[in-house]
């Protein structure tokens, strides 16, 4: 079992055929309304790469302060770019009075059959007993930021 931090084919081909919305306008889509998106927690035994194309309950965190499904998101940084770089990010979310142990995550999008963007992989085991578990993104920027096409 191993998780590869990558970004989910499937969320690539879905995004070149106008199906996820990080935005509040999206002409693709002709909605208004912005997707969902979560993010949830997986133990060392899960195996997710960059063929994971949904959400699964299958290894996710079991603890308390922790509900399947994880998070919902807030995206701090809508579609935006620099240079030859387009670029978006979260939000930090963290689960409170928690006691879990998690060694990465998904973020998936819940409004759209909960289809995979991306897989986290945080390198080790991280956990917190009866604290807060949080999870911070990187700076916002063509380099940095969580989710980047270049």
């Amino acid at each position: 079992m191993a998780i590869t931090q990558a970004m989910c084919t499937s969320f690539k081909v879905d995004i070149l055929s106008g199906g996820q919305n990080f935005n509040t306008t999206n002409r693709a889509l002709s909605s208004n309304t912005q997707d969902v998106f979560k993010i949830a927690l997986y133990t060392s035994s899960a195996t997710l790469d960059a063929t994971t194309t949904a959400y699964t309950t299958s290894n996710e965190v079991v603890g308390t302060g922790y509900t399947a499904g994880g998070n919902t998101l807030t995206v701090s940084v809508v579609p935006t770019s620099s240079g030859t770089t387009s670029y978006l990010s979260f939000g930090t979310t963290s689960w409170t009075t928690a006691t879990i142990t998690a060694r990465g995550a998904m973020i998936y999008n819940s409004t759209n059959a909960n289809k995979a963007v991306c897989i986290l992989d945080f390198g080790s085991d991280k956990t917190s007993t009866a604290g807060t578990f949080q999870i911070n993104f990187p700076t916002a920027d063509a380099s940095n930021a969580i989710i980047r096409i270049a």
